[in-house]
């Protein structure tokens, strides 16, 4: 929970700038009271963001009456009519959607499947000296089984600590996002067979075996193209509401905060 320093009848104590809006002052105890929608680790962290949403507004606000929409009496309406009015988006075109289709392959595939085995030497994560044990027993099962001394699932029944050792080290399949990362990441680069190298993870060290990869494939564009074409209008409306906030910040006046808008036509 952010707490909010007090002074004197328990209002907030002035310890940031002033914050207009062309003539219009943000008052700080509107602030304080935002501030509980922008949680953040440091108090002007949280200030800096809930002066900034509540800038926006005014921006909007004032922007509607230039408008004349004053007689729409809910604001969020006002703010909707607004954006609808002003802000111009185009549609993706065809060929905007083929082109981010082709230019991003790696999106638009099946997942990659693994079915994977391995021996887990478990070993807590601030327990360096287990660790360095755990890594050198790692070492030495392994090369007996690179040199075809041992056979991993006998080696799996008997130093896994994974309860998957019940099936000689058996994981079965697995694909992206179900383990943990840092087992995840190099696992799923490996081709099938024993990896002649260790893997650590917060868990310990780990002798892994790939049984069977089955690659991924890249989707038919036509299966993904609504996809495609809902990232791209988000993308250019976020960008476009980005600049528009920025033209109104000039023309209106901005004090007291950085409203750090980028993407806008005005800096370049």
């Amino acid at each position: 929970m952010q707490i909010i320093p007090v002074g004197e009848a328990g209002k907030p104590r002035n310890q940031f700038p002033p914050v207009y809006v062309g003539d219009t002052l943000i008052h700080e105890d509107d602030i304080a009271r935002e501030m509980q929608h922008h949680p953040a680790e440091e108090l002007a962290e949280a200030w800096h963001e809930a002066a900034k949403s509540l800038v926006i507004r005014e921006l909007l606000l004032q922007q509607a009456s230039r408008l004349n929409l004053d007689n729409i009496e809910d604001e969020e309406d006002r703010i909707a009519r607004v954006l609808e009015q002003e802000l111009n988006v185009p549609d993706p075109s065809e060929q905007d959607c083929e082109r981010f289709y082709a230019a991003n392959p790696g999106r638009f595939s099946s997942p990659t499947i693994m079915a994977v085995s391995h021996i887990l030497l478990a070993a807590a994560p601030d327990d360096i000296e287990e660790r360095m044990r755990q890594e050198e027993a790692g070492r030495q099962l392994l090369t007996a089984l690179l040199d075809g001394r041992s056979q991993f699932n006998e080696l799996a029944k008997q130093y896994s600590a994974c309860e998957s050792r019940h099936q000689g080290g058996s994981l079965g399949q697995i694909s992206k996002g179900q383990t943990v990362e840092e087992f995840e990441r190099p696992v799923l680069s490996l081709t099938e067979g024993l990896n002649p190298e260790l893997i650590e993870t917060r868990y310990g060290w780990h002798i892994v075996r790939v049984d069977q990869r089955i690659d991924g494939e890249q989707l038919p564009y036509e299966h993904v193209k609504p996809q495609i074409r809902q990232y791209l209008s988000e993308s250019v409306t976020r960008r476009a509401f980005r600049q528009y906030l920025q033209v109104l910040a000039v023309e209106t006046g901005i004090e007291g905060v950085d409203l750090e808008l980028p993407d806008s036509p005005l800096m370049q």
